[in-house]
């Protein structure tokens, strides 16, 4: 049998994927740190009782887990708030979503019994997705299940990871919000705050629940003239609509916190007004505020 030549640029493209893999000291094909992969025992005992030791999902369904399921029912049904949901989330599998883009095209000739044809050689790759929130803010969509992500883009593919995970690389990827199960019946905003909270693992506290910052705003009051008090109520972007049409007290994208300013007794408009601006002064300055509420409206009480 005589041998034959692969087309030359078949042998160029091989040639260049050899290259670009990673090798050990010897030679042989290793991992990004230089450990080659022959010889090495990937058995035993994986994450979480899994079978694979490389990760916690390999007996995953693909299907929204039981705590999630009831976490939602119980939002939906006015039984719990959104602190409950983002709780919950912390101990929940989702996905995270990729889709194949085209890393790298070259074009070149092949000779054919009806002529030449041109024919790109494509190199495929995959991009985690983000979205543009309605306020220009970069948002991660991730899913609950496969079946919400498949209906969403038919072209998605899931990557399984624990939602911590996914907020850390929210935050790698500069996106300011989480959004889950986007086109759902449901569809749930994790806010800035609340993906700084999980991600580190920590409890969160809506800003309009929370004490210690409404403690820090009240140490300003008696910096503002003409101003009584101040009190924190939820925003009017809190709440949002599901896909059938109610509306349920939590998960939607902004204004999360109203900051009430009640006026003295007395104070005309022309007070009003520069009551206000020294308060949205002073207000730019109180730390916690930017770090614990996502976006903040002022009203007069």
């Amino acid at each position: 049998m005589t041998s034959r030549e692969l087309p030359g640029h078949i042998q160029a493209a091989i040639q260049k994927n050899l290259a670009r893999q990673h090798r050990s000291e010897d030679g042989r094909p290793a991992d990004s740190a230089g450990q080659a992969w022959e010889g090495r025992d990937l058995s035993g005992t994986g994450i979480d009782g899994s079978a694979n030791p490389l990760h916690a999902f390999d007996k995953d369904d693909g299907l929204a887990s039981a705590a999630w399921i009831e976490a939602s029912e119980r939002f939906i049904s006015g039984v719990a708030d959104e602190a409950e949901v983002v709780a919950a989330l912390s101990n929940v599998r989702v996905f995270a979503t990729v889709v194949p883009t085209l890393a790298e095209e070259s074009t070149h000739e092949v000779a054919a019994e009806d002529g030449v044809h041109v024919h790109g050689d494509k190199q495929a790759d995959v991009a985690l997705v983000t979205l543009q929130a309605a306020d220009g803010r970069r948002a991660m969509p991730v899913f609950t299940s496969v079946p919400a992500m498949t209906a969403w883009h038919t072209e998605a593919r899931p990557v399984a990871t624990w939602m911590p995970r996914a907020c850390l690389s929210a935050v790698d990827e500069g996106s300011d919000l989480v959004v889950i199960d986007p086109g759902q019946e449901l569809t749930f905003v994790v806010r800035r705050p609340a993906v700084w909270s999980l991600a580190q693992q920590r409890k969160w506290v809506p800003s309009y629940q929370d004490e210690t910052l409404a403690a820090d705003l009240h140490d300003i009051v008696s910096l503002v003239p003409g101003l009584q008090r101040l009190a924190l109520a939820p925003g009017r972007g809190v709440a949002t609509r599901l896909k059938s049409g109610g509306l349920v007290n939590g998960g939607g994208s902004g204004p999360e916190l109203n900051i009430i300013a009640t006026p003295e007794d007395g104070t005309d408009a022309t007070g009003h007004r520069l009551m206000l601006a020294t308060l949205q002064q002073l207000l730019s300055q109180v730390t916690s505020l930017s770090e614990r509420a996502d976006s903040v409206e002022i009203s007069l009480g």
